[in-house]
């Protein structure tokens, strides 16, 4: 990139602004367990998550603000069940879940130590947050 990633994320949020637009984050990745346990979220689910964002369906339904990344994640999607929104449920060990979950945060907390100059005191402070800054309840 030409420019610090600073600017372009100051472009982004700039356009979001002025023209009033959501922006979704959908994942994509894996559920029920790590790798070599869970399996991938289906395409079927994925497609019910996108055309809900992109017809408006989400935007009545209630949030919750994930723990550690600290975005609003919906409760809620039509076609959707409810642990695909919420990971932490459809995994048998949710010990094993914090934990790795908590790496993921280390992980990027660690690799935005090589872009943290130059960004706002907003930016520096919206990053993802460890386990040990937070409570986290586990179902024993």
């Amino acid at each position: 990139m030409v420019h610090h990633p600073q600017v372009y994320a100051g472009l982004l949020a700039e356009k979001l602004a002025r023209y009033g637009v959501n922006c979704w984050l959908v994942n994509t990745g894996w559920t029920g367990g790590s790798f070599g346990v869970g399996k991938r979220i289906s395409i079927r689910h994925t497609r019910a998550l996108l055309n809900a964002a992109l017809d408006g369906r989400l935007a009545d339904v209630d949030y919750r603000t994930d723990r550690l990344f600290g975005f609003a994640v919906p409760t809620s999607c039509p076609d959707v069940p409810p642990e695909i929104l919420d990971p932490s449920s459809s995994w048998g060990n949710k010990e094993e879940y914090w934990k790795k979950y908590d790496a993921l945060a280390a992980r990027f907390i660690e690799n935005f130590k090589l872009f943290a100059h130059g960004c706002s005191d907003e930016v520096l402070a919206a990053g993802p947050k460890r386990l040990t800054q937070i409570e986290v309840p586990v179902a024993r």
